[in-house]
């Protein structure tokens, strides 16, 4: 077993890793910018190095700094959470040059998936279902219409090597082709220093599911079944659940056994996740994040399967705990992304001190939470809070769980969109599993937040318990534009 690790990562994502580290006797290392030095994640730490100014390309980017930091402190092995270096090869393999155990797959998995197109035609050769397209760079306008004329609009601009939801564009006909392809192309290389784009067929609104891989270093692959992640703003998601309306038993255990097709075709190990598209019950492999993802509690709270502790026993040359047939999952679970921004101003971030902060509790609840009455958060980073994490016997429950726990959560001073989801649990599409990636403009979500909070603004008058009015006062903190319009 690694003796100590360091976490190449902040906030709530560094903290779950640590108590993993924790409970299997591990020393954890934090690593922290000059924006963190009050951090929760520094202060739970055994060690903390600091490694620049507040600025993630000053600090959290900086490749060089971390490995400094982990020679340092003798650490054993390195954990990237996501974002920052969890997908970045170069990273990857500077870990091992100073022999450090990259907790994350090989450098070969992590190169081939790092590039849409190189996997896409290894996909295709190994028989998984992918979105119809091309598998090649496109740079040239005329080609792009001929071949989006082949495909059939609409189509999607992809940057190869990108993610986040950044580097992808819809492009409705010819005429919007050459600027679109200008634009991509030109974010591709400045976001990843690569301006390779290619095309795929547009699908109109599909759901978007997800299954989760774990697997060991000698070839013992399994998934943990899917995750619905069709609730997003601009390619970005804010709420999953499992496991997914939209799939029959049959089709679960097929799409399943295509994710495990995948992770084998890229000779994967350690935590990586599995996307598709679906629609009219077809199904679609997407990309591979070879990466822990941000919703993987929900997994672990329906299977049992503690991913972070399984990526730290993997890295240290164990075997998978757990065969295919070990994983049958239990009941349902919500994961709500609660982030310091601002769903009535096109959800801008919306950094700030936290006067107040109160999470809630009781049976089926775990928040998983980087924050703290009193922090400062930071606006050089993502603007994700906490992860409201829910498990209940069925559905239902789970959604009567959440609106519970959303009620409970207090957090003041920070605008947050706290309402954004109490909106969505009331939302009959929602309840019914009806929904897709057009959810929050199809049924007018942002418009109806504006409508919650006045309503909650209303009723400070009436007559309610403490708790209740506490409740009601954090949707008012977080309607702070609102207020200024008025």
């Amino acid at each position: 077993m690694l003796n100590k690790v360091l976490i190449a990562n902040r906030g709530e994502i560094a903290i779950r890793i640590m108590r993993a580290c924790k409970e299997l006797g591990i020393t954890t290392v934090a690593v922290f910018s000059d924006a963190d030095k009050k951090a929760l994640f520094v202060r739970y730490a055994d060690e903390k190095y600091n490694i620049g100014p507040g600025p993630a390309n000053q600090s959290y980017l900086m490749k060089d700094n971390i490995i400094d930091a982990a020679l340092k402190s003798k650490a054993e092995g390195i954990h990237p959470g996501y974002g920052f270096m969890a997908e970045n090869a170069d990273f990857a393999e500077m870990c091992h040059k100073n022999g450090i155990e990259f907790i994350g797959p090989p450098v070969s998995s992590m190169k081939l998936m790092g590039s849409k197109i190189d996997s896409k035609k290894s996909m295709m050769k190994a028989g998984v279902y992918v979105v119809p397209g091309v598998t090649e760079a496109i740079s040239d306008h005329e080609k792009a219409k001929n071949i989006a004329h082949e495909i059939g609009y609409p189509v999607m601009l992809k940057a190869s090597a990108g993610g986040g939801g950044i580097g992808i564009q819809m492009v409705e006909n010819e005429n919007k082709m050459e600027k679109a392809l200008t634009s991509v192309r030109q974010l591709a290389k400045n976001s990843f220093g690569d301006d390779s784009v290619f095309i795929e067929k547009f699908i109109e609104d599909p759901r978007h599911i997800e299954y989760q891989i774990i697997g060991d270093k000698k070839n013992h692959l399994i998934h943990c079944f899917e995750r619905e992640c069709s609730v997003q703003r601009r390619h970005q998601k804010l709420i999953e659940e499992t496991p997914s309306c939209a799939l029959t038993p049959e089709l679960r255990e097929e799409i399943g056994e295509q994710a495990v097709l995948v992770a084998e075709t890229a000779g994967y190990y350690n935590a990586g996740t599995c996307e598709f598209m679906f629609k009219d019950g077809k199904y679609y492999f997407l990309e591979m994040n070879t990466r822990l993802q941000v919703e993987h509690p929900i997994t672990e709270a329906t299977t049992g399967v503690d991913l972070a502790r399984e990526q730290l026993r993997i890295a240290s040359g164990l075997e998978l705990e757990y065969d295919q047939n070990d994983i049958r999952p239990r009941g349902h679970a919500i994961e709500c992304r609660i982030n310091a921004e601002d769903p009535m101003n096109n959800f801008a971030p919306a950094p700030s001190k936290i006067i107040k902060y109160a999470e809630p509790s009781g049976p089926g609840i775990r928040i998983d939470s980087g924050v703290y009455q009193g922090f400062t958060i930071p606006p050089f980073y993502d603007s994700m809070m906490a992860k409201l994490i829910i498990w209940a016997e069925d559905r239902q429950r789970a959604i009567e769980r959440t609106k519970r726990a959303l009620w409970e959560f207090q957090i003041g001073g920070v605008r947050h969109n706290i309402p954004f989801h109490q909106v969505v649990m009331e939302n009959k599409q929602w309840i019914k599993g009806e929904y897709d990636t057009s959810f929050i403009p199809r049924y007018r979500i942002l418009d109806k937040v504006v409508e919650h909070v006045k309503e909650m603004k209303s009723q400070l008058s009436s007559t309610r318990t403490a708790a209740a009015m506490a409740a009601v006062q954090t949707v008012i903190i977080a309607s702070n534009k609102l207020h200024q319009k008025e």
